[in-house]
């Protein structure tokens, strides 16, 4: 099977009740263990591409890892998708470039502004074969090049998304009810703390949600900033010389919420980095007299496999959905 796009995927998915991962990958270890996980729970995947992927890894050797993938799992299948792309310039070298999908956000312009840039990006990748992702509304919060300071996120209008849809010819959207990218989703005095201290953050606004699909029927949306940072690898992280006090995602069962209604792509990054981190300072911590990078690195690959097949089968959903 070849790389496909997310058109089939987000159909089956709308009207199974259950979401797409769209998992961030960085490097070799990390398609591996996404694509492992996939493969033998029988789930459709995302890999997706951030700008800031392909400033560290490359375009070509990003590409190639996921051909590898879909060689060595071919009874799934996987899109290759740009992950908040900045420019039409960006997404154009990604359409030219092999990718199945791409995101252009322009949220941060104005309407107009976003909707000349997003048709202009529908224009081109149509013309190749290629779907294309927006967004309206803005995530708090940091991911790569994507900076958004709290106070300045807005959620997403659900009276503009029909115009907006109707005029770019977008294929999904993704919109704001109250995720946040990186590991750092909230601030303290944005949430409460339960019996344990453990900050509890406001809950999502599927009020939002559920106005959007009214007016988008089977119209496939999309959620960034959907990490839950689990708080066992914040503790691990913690344990074995890291410093991320008060980090919080999003609660798993809103997401599985989500996925259940009109969300047919969640996009999951930060937890995989957290099992990363968290397994390679601890083997680190046990094993100082090792310096083989496969050493360490056998077992972040193993976490990041452990924790994909837990978003697949208690998050989204999608297993068996191949």
């Amino acid at each position: 099977m070849a790389l496909v796009t997310t058109t089939e995927m987000f159909k089956k998915a709308y009207h199974g009740g259950y979401a797409v991962g769209a998992f961030n990958v960085n490097n070799m270890e990390i398609v591996q263990g996404i694509t492992e996980a996939a493969g033998e729970l029988k789930s459709p995947v995302i890999l997706q591409v951030s700008k800031g992927a392909r400033a560290y890894a490359n375009h070509t050797y990003l590409v190639k890892l996921v051909e590898a993938a879909v060689i060595e799992n071919p009874d799934i299948p996987i899109a290759l998708h740009l992950d908040h792309g900045d420019s039409f310039e960006l997404c154009k070298s990604c359409i030219d470039g092999g990718f199945t999908s791409v995101m252009i956000d322009a949220s941060s312009k104005s309407f107009e502004d976003n909707i000349a840039v997003t048709k202009q990006v529908v224009e081109y990748a149509h013309a190749h074969g290629v779907v294309v992702e927006a967004e309206l509304g803005t995530l708090a919060g940091i991911e790569d090049e994507v900076v958004v300071e709290s106070g300045h996120e807005s959620y997403t209008r659900p009276e503009e998304v029909e115009e907006f849809v109707d005029r770019t010819g977008c294929d999904s959207l993704a919109i704001a009810i109250g995720t946040s990218h990186g590991a750092y989703k909230f601030t303290p005095d944005q949430c409460t703390r339960n019996a344990d201290g453990i900050l509890v953050p406001p809950p999502l606004r599927f009020d939002v949600l559920e106005e959007c699909m009214k007016r988008l029927p089977e119209f496939p949306i999309v959620l960034h900033g959907s990490s839950s940072v689990p708080q066992e690898f914040v503790k691990m992280v913690n344990q074995y010389g890291g410093n991320m006090p008060d980090a919080v995602g999003i609660p798993e069962e809103q997401l599985r919420k989500a996925a259940e209604l009109a969300v047919c792509k969640i996009n999951i990054d930060s937890d995989i980095r957290l099992a990363m981190t968290g397994n390679i300072r601890k083997y680190m911590a046990e094993h100082p007299d090792h310096f083989d990078p496969r050493q360490y690195l056998k077992p972040a690959r193993q976490a990041v496999k452990d924790m994909v097949a837990h978003k697949i089968v208690n998050v989204l959903g999608s297993n068996g959905k191949a």
